[in-house]
Formats: structure tokens, sequence, C-alpha cells
């Protein structure tokens, strides 16, 4: 019995590590390039324990999303402050999905591009995480109507498609904020210099929104002349 044994580490404890080395390699190698081998080498674990524990690298990659999409989902809904006025609650929405895409960008481009990329069954993944938050968003939108009295005035579809806007409008500017700098620092070091924090990019989203929206919530409607 000469050396003490090895503590084990738990499975779900190995499984998180094996999706972390996992989500780092799909994002900065895409799925396609993306190996087994290097994957194992990042979580310091052997080739066929990851396929024990994770099976597949298409198994793999669906539980890569579909743990991302959880996180990004309950960082933006637990960000959102409760009580407070719509337009507070919406800004803090956005923040959180801001903070949370800046502090994971490798999550987020596996979420964001590669995900999306690759075809079934990985964009239905990918589609289920922005209806759900797409689903939060609309409910955000219909408190402010409610709460600026205009409620009705606000078709279902309407405020549906407010949302969808909104959401499209945040994704969009969390590729830009993430995106590598000018010189080719990665995204990975986090956002580059020249762009805004998360708060100031639910801020820009904000000034670009809700003027919009609050104007339409006092009944106004643009027109084409």
């Amino acid at each position: 019995m000469g050396a003490a044994k090895r503590k084990r580490v738990p499975r779900a404890v190995r499984e998180q590590q094996m999706m972390d080395a996992a989500v780092r390699t799909f994002a900065r190698c895409g799925y396609r390039a993306a190996s087994m081998d290097e994957i194992a080498e990042l979580a310091g674990v052997s080739k066929p324990l990851v396929y024990l524990y994770l099976h597949s690298k298409e198994d793999l990659f669906s539980a890569v999303i579909r743990r991302e999409s959880a996180a990004l989902v309950a960082a933006v809904t637990a960000a959102v402050e409760p009580g407070a006025a719509a337009d507070r609650q919406l800004w803090s929405g956005l923040a959180g999905f801001f903070a949370h895409t800046a502090a994971h960008p490798d999550g987020w481009a596996v979420l964001h591009q590669q995900a999306r990329a690759q075809g079934e069954p990985f964009v239905a993944e990918v589609a289920a995480m922005r209806a759900e938050i797409v689903r939060f968003v609309t409910g955000l939108i219909g408190a402010a109507a409610k709460e600026a009295g205009c409620a009705g005035e606000l078709a279902d579809r309407e405020v549906a498609g407010l949302a969808h806007a909104l959401v499209g409008a945040a994704e969009s500017l969390a590729e830009w904020v993430n995106a590598p700098a000018a010189d080719g620092t990665s995204s990975t070091a986090g956002p580059a210099p020249d762009r805004p924090t998360a708060e100031e990019a639910a801020g820009t989203l904000m000034n670009f929104a809700w003027s919009g929206l609050d104007r339409r919530m006092r009944g106004e409607r643009w027109a084409p002349a």
C-alpha cells in the first residue's frame, strides 16, 4: 500500500470540468475542428473517460449548449430588479445579459456563433433558449404597457414583435462588444478597451429603444406620410 490513493473526483464535478474544457475548445477552434483529444487534455482526463461520461462529440456539444443557455437565461432573469419601474427592470435585465456575455465570452461564442452554424439539432437548442428570453422580455414590455395604462392599445403581436426586436438588437450589440480588438486581441481577454461596459451597453440600447417604446405607450404611433 505504498502511495496513498488519490481522492476520487465526483462524477458531477468531472463532467463540469469536461464541459468547461469543451466550451473553451469549441469557441476557439469551432465545432468541426475541435477534437475530443484536445478537450480531454484540457480537462486533465483521458479521452475514454470523456466518451464514458458524455458519449459522442455531438452529445457533448448539445450538453454544452444546454448548460450555457440555462446560465444565460438565469443571469438575465436574476438581474431584473423586482418591484422597480418598468424601464429600470428592462435596463437591469439588459445589463445582466451584457455582463454575462462579457464574463463568459467562450460560452457566448458557442451559443451565438458555433451552434447556429452547425444546423440541427443545435439550432433548435439555441432557438429554445432565445424563445425563453423573448418570452421574458415580452412580459417586461407588457408590464410596462400596463404601468403606462395602455395595455389594451398594444396588441399581443405588437408586444411580441417589440420583444423580438429588442432581443435581436441586444444580441447584435453583444457580438460587437465582445468582438476582438482591432489589434487582434482575443475576446476571451474581455471586451476591448474602446467598447462599452455592460451597464453602458444596456444604457445604449435603452436610449435606442426606450424612447420609442415610451412614446408608443403614450399612444403615439409612427406612420409613413
